[in-house]
């Protein structure tokens, strides 16, 4: 028996002959933030839904505490969810919003109280308790919705893309609420979104998932600096990912975009051999003049240049083949402009090789 606070093991789940979940097996341990992280329809809600009780896998088992919860109902079980639309009742207050589950357990007043003001004072919304859900903005009504499932005191906190339909100010305000939060309460919290910045900002560990299967598990510096696939290295973050083949293996060397470069890797090739390779945009380097001492160093022409307060996004064309550039703006440093001749320079450590 596994010992952790939840664990999945080898579930499958099919809707009709859509197989949403195969074989699939998770252990999150006490106290972990963790994202469940892909496109939609890769099956990351089907899989909280079903640690939630809301969906029941055909195939493998449940556990939350060590015990076996594959088909208790979603009261029955030591979690609470908070879903993209917040399902808060409107007729009510928020205080009796936040108190429903309570009173269900039939606490006493005094208690329910008592609990539902510490929690609104935790989720900051300190003396709203009054206020009905129509006076609230969207970041409020997301704030009682987490106030509500945490006042019944969950071992496991489960979040359905919960910050989905705030505007982009909001939203990254109540990723940084919900890291304090966490950080403060101590318990497991397994989150879904699709949004690869907000997994990235506020998960310990990031579980990447494509057709029902996990592709990659780890935490977010792992999964941005050493994706385990092609997959991976395009849904994480902005990439150029492209071919190359190798020129030689003693120095390792490529020919890339028309030029022989260096790269480093413990992997063994062959002379001739065709392989992909992942270069970050913030990984490169851009300049006007040919500098000294490069390692590596190509020249192109700027196709596209997009200021972007502090940094721009270049676009570089080499021979119809592109990529793309990210850099600072630092001491005054001006804007190159479309139609100008750049070269670009990077590290060997920075060219990433990876399997299809």
């Amino acid at each position: 028996m596994n010992n952790s606070q939840v664990f999945v093991d080898n579930t499958t789940k099919r809707f009709g002959e859509v197989l949403a979940t195969r074989d699939l097996s998770l252990t999150v341990e006490r106290g972990q933030f963790l994202t469940l992280l892909g496109p939609s329809g890769c099956g990351k809600t089907t899989l909280l839904r079903m640690i939630a009780g809301f969906e029941e896998p055909d195939e493998g088992r449940i556990f939350i505490g060590g015990q076996d919860v594959t088909f208790s109902p979603p009261h029955k079980r030591p979690s609470n969810m908070v879903f993209q639309r917040y399902a808060l009742f409107p007729h009510l207050s928020i205080f009796d919003n936040v108190a429903f589950g309570l009173r269900v357990k039939k606490l006493g007043e005094r208690d329910i109280t008592d609990r539902v003001e510490r929690i609104l004072d935790l989720v900051q919304l300190k003396g709203f308790g009054p206020r009905t859900i129509n006076q609230l903005s969207g970041g409020q009504s997301q704030r009682v919705a987490l106030a509500r499932a945490l006042v019944n005191e969950p071992d496991v906190l489960l979040l359905d893309e919960p910050l989905a339909a705030l505007d982009l100010k909001i939203r990254q305000q109540m990723q940084v609420e919900l890291k304090l939060l966490h950080a403060e309460l101590g318990i497991t919290f397994i989150y879904v979104t699709h949004d690869q910045e907000e997994a990235m900002t506020i998960s310990d560990r990031i579980v990447v998932m494509q057709a029902g299967q996990i592709v990659q598990d780890g935490a977010p510096e792992e999964i941005y600096n050493s994706p385990a696939n092609t997959f991976v290295a395009e849904f994480i973050g902005h990439s150029n990912l492209m071919e190359a083949t190798v020129e030689s293996v003693s120095p390792m060397q490529l020919k890339f975009l028309g030029d022989v470069v260096n790269f480093n890797s413990s992997l063994d090739f062959q002379i001739a051999q065709t392989i992909k390779v992942l270069l970050r945009p913030e990984a490169l380097l851009i300049y006007r003049e040919k500098p000294p001492r490069a390692t590596n160093l190509i020249s192109g022409k700027v196709v596209d240049a997009t200021f972007k307060g502090p940094y721009v996004d270049y676009l570089v064309d080499f021979n119809g083949q592109r990529l793309k550039v990210h850099q600072s703006i630092h001491n005054g440093v001006q804007v190159m402009e479309r139609g100008e001749k750049a070269y670009i320079v990077w590290s060997p450590d920075d060219m990433l090789i990876l399997e299809s």
